[in-house]
């Protein structure tokens, strides 16, 4: 007897840790870390306020209560991305 097949995701994007040093998230089958040198805006963020995060449009990452925007890829080519938010 074979198992029938699990269900889609329903999410495309999940916080998967929060750690004194960055946040990971897993996006699409990818895997991202985000510390808070390069991401300040999550360093003192509550735990509610990091897991609120919306994918638009398939490319745009967006936590509303911190009213932080990153484009997707930025994360994957930072090089092509080099100011960094003081």
């Amino acid at each position: 007897m074979k198992s029938e097949t699990v269900g889609k995701a329903t999410s495309k994007v999940e916080i998967q840790n929060i750690s004194p040093h960055g946040i990971w998230m897993f996006l699409e089958g990818r895997e991202y870390f985000l510390d808070y040198g390069h991401y300040p805006w999550f360093r003192k963020a509550t735990v509610e306020q990091i897991c609120d995060v919306q994918l638009i449009h398939d490319f745009h990452l967006y936590w509303e209560a911190l009213d932080v925007d990153l484009d997707v890829d930025s994360l994957d080519e930072p090089e092509n991305y080099p100011l960094v938010a003081r």
